[in-house]
């Protein structure tokens, strides 16, 4: 009955089904089978997956990246990075990644990280002299930090299916996305210099700095309110969501007055959407977890593990290959819904701390947005650019190289993730 449930689901996904009606259609079919349970169970199910207090935080995250993206934000924060580092040898292509950091530290998202800071900086970068290709594939990677800094909608999604402290979350994945920040403005630097890409012809002086400091510092201040919040005790990162909506319109439409009355329909559309789709596939993944855990497919796949992976560095590296195949295929929310009620009771069983494992994940996944079929960060720039996605993904491999050293980094060095957490308690 098992075998057949998984053989469902693989069809119904090669027949490209979408993801969330693969696995209701599938769930529904082995609760149907199963002699035990009745058709009744799978609204109950799903009405529980969805009924929870931290998955709130998605639908206001989602909204507050998209309140800055038209508010004027992300303009503020290039303009800030080009004057700190912009005269430096490839200091666009470097300017490029700290805003996707800063970026991400508000949106949560990585396709709206790359589409906001891409519009502006990849045509700067071409009109620089930058092949295009690269312009391209330095913009998605950099993007891909929008899963990984904090506060982050992937990490709210792992928080909830491993019944994991989001805010422990959050703090775990600090150093790991300055890890991958640091590294990726390395790379920057050295292909730029390779390449012959100059920075700005003059150097920024102090009062331009100033200057530019002065009109993103309400921008800075998003990510400072919001996490500062949390672990500061004052409010729940679902608050912090909410506050973050509050604090970008305010800014947007009051301050910057970038955003228009005719713009809200608009950003209030994209935003429904798309908590429609990611809750739509939370809670039919639930109904999936559920029968995964009555079937006992968590236990097996344990058993199967511990019986063929001597030791836990064995166990972490074909972790990381699994994980970086399924990011390849799956869009990073469905995976991970999917994928933690199988893997994480073996983790835990192989001594792998659950906040580490969720690092480990996320890191993982973020990968994916640049590496094709799937990788939505390659859409977004290639929609931006017309340049066609397999150039930007040819492109993009050495990065990609260097984001999965990272990775294997932040794998075998558990304190990368762990130190953060246990100092803050």
């Amino acid at each position: 009955m098992i075998l057949f449930f998984f053989v469902v689901l693989f069809v119904l996904l090669i027949l490209t089904v979408p993801i969330a009606f693969s696995l209701g259609l599938a769930s529904t079919l082995g609760v149907f089978m199963h002699e035990t349970l009745n058709l009744q169970v799978i609204g109950q199910v799903i009405f529980n997956s969805l009924n929870s207090f931290p998955l709130m935080a998605i639908p206001f995250f989602i909204l507050a990246g998209n309140l800055m993206a038209v508010g004027g934000i992300a303009k503020r924060l290039v303009d800030f990075a080009m004057t700190l580092i912009g005269h430096f040898t490839g200091g666009l292509a470097m300017a490029a990644i700290l805003t996707s950091m800063i970026f991400a530290s508000m949106s949560g998202s990585g396709a709206a990280t790359t589409a906001a800071i891409g519009t502006i900086l990849i045509p700067a970068m071409v009109a620089k002299g930058y092949k295009i290709e690269y312009a391209s594939a330095n913009q998605a990677i950099a993007g891909s930090l929008g899963i990984i800094i904090p506060p982050s909608i992937a990490l709210i999604l792992f928080g909830v299916s491993a019944e994991v402290s989001i805010s422990d979350l959050f703090l775990a994945t600090i150093i790991p996305g300055l890890l991958i920040t640091v590294s990726l403005m390395i790379a920057a630097f050295f292909i730029s210099k390779k390449n012959g890409w100059k920075g700005v012809e003059q150097r920024s002086s102090l009062k331009d700095v100033g200057k530019a400091f002065k009109s993103a510092i309400l921008a800075l201040l998003t990510p400072v309110i919001v996490l500062g919040g949390i672990y500061g005790g004052i409010f729940t990162p679902t608050e912090a969501s909410v506050i973050a909506v509050v604090y970008s319109f305010l800014v947007g439409f009051i301050i910057y007055r970038e955003i228009k009355i005719t713009d809200l329909f608009e950003i209030f559309r994209k935003s429904a959407v798309s908590t429609a789709v990611i809750m739509i596939v939370i809670g039919t993944a639930g109904l999936f977890g559920f029968y995964l855990s009555i079937t006992g497919v968590p236990e097996m796949v344990y058993d199967m593990i511990d019986s063929t992976i001597a030791n836990k560095i064995m166990f972490l590296l074909v972790l990381n290959i699994l994980l970086l195949l399924m990011g390849m295929f799956m869009d990073g929310s469905a995976a991970i819904l999917i994928l933690v009620p199988l893997l994480l009771p073996t983790a835990i069983e192989f001594g792998i701390d659950p906040v580490h494992f969720g690092v480990i994940m996320i890191c993982n996944l973020a990968i994916g947005l640049v590496t094709p079929p799937v990788g939505i960060d390659l859409f977004v720039v290639s929609q931006i650019t017309k340049v066609p996605i397999m150039r930007v993904a040819k492109a993009v491999l050495p990065l990609v190289v260097i984001m999965f050293i990272d990775v294997l980094l932040i794998t075998y060095l558990p304190f990368l993730s762990t130190w953060l957490p246990s100092v803050m308690k």
